[in-house]
């Protein structure tokens, strides 16, 4: 219903300013986004989101509180629209501007194209709420200041990942590997468990005609049908997330034969490594023929090509996947760790000798970046170190202390962390056999192993730059 005495603009302005109440205009922007596809639009929507929160809890809470000023006296034009209540807060800062800049600063970072459209939407959201008398011009410039700190604040938090794999791709060593236009000796088994569709499997006899494509039906055992297509193909080849990856990175690594890996789970953390985005990027690895020599690595014995882990790491992985098949993945993970945290305590174990009580053992395969509680991507896979990072579980109010450090973005500077880099390290669990995970999956271990890189490398396809 138009506000009497309002023009079209105003009117269409007064709109927009109740859409970004309460943040329901960049939830939608945010799901937008997420549907959207792409990891990085993704990681925007997240970010984004992540970023907003900061924002509305600092201006309209104790900023708020602090600077008490009334609102415009004349020109209330959000007063005379009928429904619509009148703001009794404090008018400095703006709520609104304060979300819409910090939403539009974070998701920016994430995805560089994003930020002019996301910077002229919340400019209009600002202007609604100085247009419609809800807020002074300062408030909206008071606002927009501290959601764009907020936007940045989460680099802090949550390190922004680079976009082009290049570096990662210029640093391996190529392999001698004869190109195959067709998919000509390529086996690939399609694993829809991972989340990889129907469609996975025709775009790849599409992209592949000569290559065999094994869809895996429901009982099908993922391992098996690998060892199969180990056996009749010159190359293995997977479509699924990591942990199909790893499966089948075990198996091309025992047989000496090259992996084409085609991302179609969640994360796809090493497709991405290799700069694979798309079954296209995949499909035209294989066409070029270029393989390259990347480093794998084995704790107690089982392959990882990205991550390792020891301790309440993999109780988190545990309990959440005990949850997810009720209520979704990310609620799963949300739910495990506030349990995981509440209930878990330090181990004890013996490093390469040395007695240590740690609340958890990352082991990333190469160098992750940035250092701390968030790994996020390696610069190369092929530099002959395991990046060793130690959560410290013996200092006194160790448990709080890690919460502060992780919530604060400290953890690397932190007196419980410590981060070495290694080939190999022996590991002895003094509380007994436990439960290792490797590449996002957990199984159990003895009380004595050790984590050391292969001997042996691993080919994997990838596009020319």
């Amino acid at each position: 219903m138009r506000a009497p005495g309002s023009t079209r603009v105003e009117d269409g302005l007064l709109l927009l300013g109740r859409a970004a109440d309460g943040g329901k205009l960049w939830f939608g922007v945010a799901a937008v986004l997420g549907l959207s596809g792409g990891r990085f639009r993704r990681r925007a929507a997240l970010r984004g989101l992540f970023a907003a929160g900061i924002a509305s809890a600092v201006a309209n809470g104790p900023v708020k509180l602090a600077v008490r000023r009334r609102r415009p006296a004349r020109g209330r034009l959000v007063s005379r629209l009928p429904g619509y209540p009148k703001p009794s807060t404090s008018s400095f800062p703006s709520g609104h501007a304060a979300v819409a800049a910090a939403f539009a600063v974070g998701a920016a970072q994430e995805s560089p194209a994003l930020a002019g459209p996301l910077a002229g939407l919340a400019g209009l959201v600002g202007y609604s709420r100085v247009r419609s008398g809800a807020h002074h011009a300062s408030d909206v410039a008071g606002g927009a200041a501290i959601g764009a700190g907020a936007g940045l604040l989460t680099r802090r938090l949550w390190p922004v990942a680079p976009h082009e794999p290049a570096h990662v791709r210029t640093a391996l060593e190529p392999a001698v590997v004869e190109p195959s236009p067709g998919g000509g000796g390529v086996v690939v088994v399609v694993n829809p468990a991972a989340g990889s569709s129907g469609r996975a499997a025709e775009t790849l006899r599409a992209e592949l005609p000569e290559a065999e494509v094994v869809e895996l039906g429901e009982g099908d055992d993922l391992k098996e049908a690998l060892d199969k297509a180990a056996a009749r193909g010159c190359v293995i080849g997977v479509a699924g997330g990591d942990g199909s990856v790893n499966t089948a990175a075990s198996i091309a690594a025992d047989t000496g034969k090259p992996l084409f890996v085609v991302p179609g789970g969640t994360l796809n953390h090493f497709a991405y490594a290799l700069g694979l985005e798309s079954i296209a990027d995949a499909a035209r690895a294989v066409k070029d023929g270029r393989a390259v020599s990347v480093d794998r690595a084995v704790i107690d014995g089982h392959t990882f090509v990205n991550t390792a882990s020891i301790g309440n790491y993999v109780d988190l992985v545990d309990a959440r996947e005990k949850l997810e098949g009720t209520i979704g993945k990310w609620p799963a993970v949300v739910v495990a760790l506030v349990n995981v945290l509440r209930q878990s305590r330090p181990i004890q174990l013996e490093l390469d000798g040395k007695r240590r009580r740690v609340w958890m053992i990352f082991i990333g395969n190469c160098r992750y970046h940035p250092s701390g509680f968030a790994p996020s991507w390696r610069e190369r896979l092929d530099d002959g170190q395991l990046d060793i990072r130690i959560v410290d579980g013996s200092r006194p109010w160790s448990r709080v202390r890690l919460l502060l450090s992780v919530m604060t973005g400290r953890l690397a500077r932190s007196g419980a962390y410590e981060q070495r880099f290694v080939r190999s390290m022996t590991v002895k669990c003094l509380d007994g056999a436990t439960r290792l995970a490797r590449d996002g999956e957990t199984f159990d271990g003895p009380d004595e192993f050790i984590v050391t890189k292969a001997d042996e490398p691993l080919l994997v396809y990838v596009p020319a730059p």
